[in-house]
């Protein structure tokens, strides 16, 4: 079985992200390199982290204007990451620069194009906090609305939290990869993620990834931590 686990490495600095991805490596298919890594330690980090043979998930959830976000994911693909986010809310124009940006500097390089997985609604967020920016939609609605925009321009890819997996699977091509944040195993505390599922549910949903952060690299044993979530899934 392929590894789902996508270990996100949310720690401040460039020793700190080498060191635990030295202890969760055996245990984890991908790293994810976010804002706060990525802010401190710069692309050398990405560089650094492919060199050990990992693959990278660069989640930088670019929304601009599309000739801007085209440029940043042509900049990601030259750094040689696997995955990387875009904004769905960005608009169609702006995912579709984003995919062919991403397919044609990857041929042009030889390599496999990233997947551009489009955010359909961080987890932090619920209806009411749509309703407060201003958006007088329910959860369920505005992902829907955001998954079907992104499948037109051409993305093969979303991040949703793992509770919208079901209902997008019914919409969306077959082939669409689903990575799910807010992956809890219920023995944290309680967080900012408002749209959680354990490993083992999200999978059975039909996520094909599982980003992980806090259970993994907040345990007292971090590689321990992610066996025992990969032993979940067998």
């Amino acid at each position: 079985m392929r590894n789902p686990i996508i270990a996100a490495l949310d720690v401040p600095t460039a020793e700190q992200a080498l060191k635990l991805a030295g202890q969760i490596a055996p245990a984890v298919g991908a790293f994810k390199i976010g804002s706060e890594l990525f802010t401190a330690a710069g692309p050398d980090i990405v560089k650094r982290i492919r060199a050990t043979g990992a693959s990278v998930f660069l989640d930088l959830k670019f929304h601009d204007i599309p000739n801007t976000v085209a440029k940043a994911v042509t900049s990601a693909v030259q750094l040689d990451v696997q995955m990387l986010t875009v904004h769905t809310s960005g608009g169609f124009e702006m995912l579709k620069a984003a995919e062919q940006a991403a397919e044609e500097v990857a041929w042009k390089l030889g390599r496999i194009p990233p997947l551009v997985l489009g955010v359909t609604l961080l987890t932090s967020l619920n209806t009411a906090a749509l309703r407060e920016i201003g958006f007088d939609v329910n959860v369920e609605y505005q992902v829907r609305r955001l998954a079907m925009i992104a499948t037109k321009a051409g993305l093969r890819g979303l991040v949703c939290s793992p509770q919208e997996v079901v209902k997008l699977r019914q919409i969306i091509p077959p082939a669409m990869q689903l990575v799910t944040p807010g992956i809890r195993t219920g023995a944290e505390m309680a967080d900012d993620q408002k749209r959680t599922l354990t490993p083992r549910e999200a999978m059975d949903a039909g996520a094909n990834w599982l980003v992980i952060g806090r259970p993994i690299y907040a345990a007292e044993n971090p590689r321990m931590a992610a066996e025992k979530i990969l032993e979940s899934l067998a």
